[in-house]
């Protein structure tokens, strides 16, 4: 049995130390912290951190991206302080979206009227896509 690495410091210098609910305990010897080999708790796939960051960065809000990816938007916010994300201010222009299949995709793109006078990404969302545009606030 090879030993796993410390998830504090990355040390592959560890020694056995008990078992807790039937699964080997570690110590690290660099650190001195203590570690199981399976984490206990569900992982989220990388595929959703990474979409949730890109949508935090296209100015989707924590609730809204939690309604379109089915991830909490606590741990959206948690991977935003994590990974030292921050959105660049947005005070005259505001993201507006759409969540299209491929059809409806390719209709969009084929009527010139739809790309002009805003921004526009368009980011895969598993099987279907999402389409994000920015328009300027207008004055009333």
């Amino acid at each position: 049995m090879t030993t796993p690495v410390c998830p504090k410091c990355d040390s592959k210098d560890a020694t056995k130390s008990g078992v807790v609910n039937e699964r080997q305990r570690f110590k690290c010897r660099a650190c001195g912290y203590h570690y199981t080999v399976a984490k206990v708790g569900r992982e989220v796939n990388p595929y959703y951190v990474v979409k949730a960051l890109q949508l935090y960065i296209e100015g989707v809000s924590y609730r809204e991206i939690e309604r379109l990816l089915g991830v909490s938007h606590v741990s959206v916010m948690n991977w935003v302080k994590k990974y030292g994300v921050k959105a660049p201010r947005q005070p005259e222009y505001h993201p507006t979206y759409k969540i299209l299949n491929q059809k409806e995709l390719a209709e969009f793109f084929q009527k010139p009227e739809n790309l002009k006078s805003a921004g526009l990404v368009v980011t895969e969302l598993g099987d279907k896509y999402m389409m994000i545009r920015w328009e300027r606030f207008r004055a009333g």
